[in-house]
């Protein structure tokens, strides 16, 4: 009865994540026509450059939220709450310190940042103004993402998708209030705000109704837990920017050696196709905290219940995958006309198609990264990463450098093969670490045995 409790929990945890990917794609499309409407172009402009500041802050989240989900899924295996307190307050200490690094930057460089986007006049007035409430919100997004993070780890990843998806809808609607009141671009900063007070709350009385954990408590802060945080967090924030560089990387080139006009066809291709690799791959998050909790019990029942879902998940991937990816393949020229019209060009389709082809041997290799992750495998998810971009990075330059020509069909191939090589990686990676626990669950099974009989 438990086992069918934990699966029919886990399809929801998956099922939830892709409706909540949708509404919140729905959500933003309804969103920009209002925004435009209202600010005009270049006033959203000058937001878009404030979130993008709020974007580089998340780097001081540390992947502290990614190791608070897949620590406290551990713990609350075990079934141990005192755990899960140290785990959740250790890490809000780590971010409030983490968070006031990133306000005082913020604070400090506000002049560089500005002048870095060239803004000017009004528009650097407003940025000047909002910058400091950028800073202090970045803080408060860290507490909320470890809350979310927690609520997660205790295996109701559908309440967390949720939350965030419905704050989202909290964000488009009060800025639309407010922007049809009459006031400016500061709707989007209270609107923004206000959603991850609404996220806050709800995690709060979810975690409260599921463990009943106190937080705040100062006695709850641990070393050796905050050591294992940051441990685990350090791998994900390390792959973070390995895939940070990539993207900028890749756009520099096709600038230098191909021109500018090609990186929208490859901005299109690029989003596009990872927008449709994202309708898998979403469902396949509720999969990290799930192997945490398993194998957080070292037994085989633990050994074949993994072994049971990575191939369960292998199967998603493929049934799901398949069918979308080769659909989109063969409609993709008459799809891009109809989207794009006028703005429509003939090297799109090839490159999309290249794309798609890609991105689909990334999703290939997500099970085996949700899976290293909820094992606690942060080397192998951080070279995989790295391989990923050091390929894809040499293979550009390779190419620029011999026949002093690039496209965006080139690019798309430089990742497919990039793509491939970090895949092929991590399903090996998967395999060694699934010895590796079948000997760890051996031993302990032989310390068991060697205690009854004593």
């Amino acid at each position: 009865m438990i086992k069918k409790l934990f699966r029919s929990q886990l399809r929801i945890n998956m099922a939830s994540g892709i409706v909540a990917t949708v509404i919140k794609a729905v959500a933003m499309m309804a969103a920009y026509p209002f925004y435009l409407h209202f600010l005009g172009y270049e006033r959203y402009g000058v937001w878009l450059v404030l979130a993008t500041v709020l974007t580089f802050a998340q780097l001081g989240n540390l992947g502290i939220g990614q190791a608070v989900m897949k620590l406290v899924a551990e713990e609350h295996g075990r079934g141990n709450i005192e755990g899960i307190q140290q785990y959740v307050t250790t890490a809000l200490a780590l971010l409030c310190l983490s968070g006031s690094l990133v306000l005082i930057a913020v604070l400090v460089f506000k002049t560089q940042i500005v002048s870095a986007f060239k803004l000017s006049g009004e528009n650097a007035q407003m940025a000047f103004w909002l910058l400091p409430y950028i800073g202090i919100l970045s803080i408060y997004v860290f507490i909320v993402q470890v809350l979310n993070a927690t609520l997660s780890g205790l295996g109701r990843m559908d309440l967390a998708n949720y939350a965030q998806s419905l704050g989202q809808i909290v964000a488009v609607a009060l800025a639309f209030i407010l922007l049809y009141s009459g006031h400016g671009i500061e709707s989007l900063l209270i609107g923004n705000t206000l959603s991850y007070v609404f996220i806050h709350v709800i995690s709060l009385i979810c975690i409260r109704r599921i463990a009943h954990i106190r937080p705040l408590r100062i006695g709850n802060l641990h070393v050796q837990r905050g050591k294992r945080i940051l441990r685990f967090g350090g791998g994900i924030l390390g792959g973070t920017l390995v895939s940070m560089l990539g993207s900028p990387f890749n756009k520099l080139m096709l600038s230098r050696y191909a021109g500018v006009s090609t990186i929208p066809v490859y901005e299109i291709a690029f989003r596009g196709s990872m927008q449709v690799r994202g309708l898998v791959e979403v469902g396949l998050r509720a999969l990290m905290p799930e192997i945490s909790r398993i194998g957080a019990n070292m037994t085989r029942n633990a050994k074949n219940r993994i072994s049971q879902m990575y191939r369960r998940a292998m199967k998603v991937v493929f049934l799901s995958g398949i069918p979308v990816y080769g659909v989109l393949s063969i409609f993709a020229p008459l799809l891009l006309k109809v989207w794009l019209g006028k703005q429509f060009v003939e090297t799109l389709p090839g490159t999309f198609r290249i794309m798609l082809v890609a991105t689909f041997i990334n999703l290939v290799g997500v099970p085996s990264f949700y899976f290293l992750m909820g094992m606690g495998c942060v080397r192998e998810i951080f070279a995989s990463q790295f391989i990923t971009w050091l390929t894809s990075m040499a293979l550009v330059i390779i190419v620029a450098t011999s026949i002093h020509q690039l496209s965006a069909k080139i690019m798309s191939m430089c990742l497919f093969v990039s793509w491939s090589s970090s895949s092929t990686y991590l399903i090996w990676r998967f395999s060694s670490a699934m010895r590796d626990f079948a000997g760890r669950v051996s031993e302990a099974e032989e310390l068991r045995l060697d205690a009854i009989n004593r």
